[in-house]
């Protein structure tokens, strides 16, 4: 990480060492602790947990790989450039194998997660 005085800051997912969560292998890129007005993740899916947030509103950018998500009684399909928006309160989950950026707003999303399988 590089930082100054204003703030900003750069990370580099292949320098994040990633730990298996509720959606897959996660590396954040902007946590909880930098005090910025989101968290950014990139995560790697393989068949998440159905789970809801309570708090977090989330944005989902597919970067590579390809499935469905469900989304309470929906299931739609993902690809690469697909740009998903879960509000909180919705359950959901992808299936298959996918690359994404999650955005989470507010921050705080690793204590706000609900699993429900």
């Amino acid at each position: 990480m590089t930082a100054t005085a204003t703030k900003y800051f750069r990370r580099d997912p292949a320098e994040v060492e990633p730990w298996r969560e509720t959606c897959g292998q996660i590396r954040p890129l902007v946590e909880e602790k930098d005090e910025a007005a989101a968290e950014v993740h990139h995560v790697e899916i393989d068949h998440a947990k159905l789970h809801y947030h309570a708090r977090t509103d989330e944005f989902y950018y597919v970067i590579a790989g390809s499935g469905t998500m469900v989304l309470d009684d929906d299931e739609i399909e993902l690809h690469p450039g697909v740009v998903v928006y879960v509000p909180r309160g919705v359950k959901h989950k992808a299936v298959g194998k996918l690359t994404v950026l999650t955005v989470c707003i507010p921050r705080g999303v690793l204590g706000d997660i609900v699993e429900l399988e």
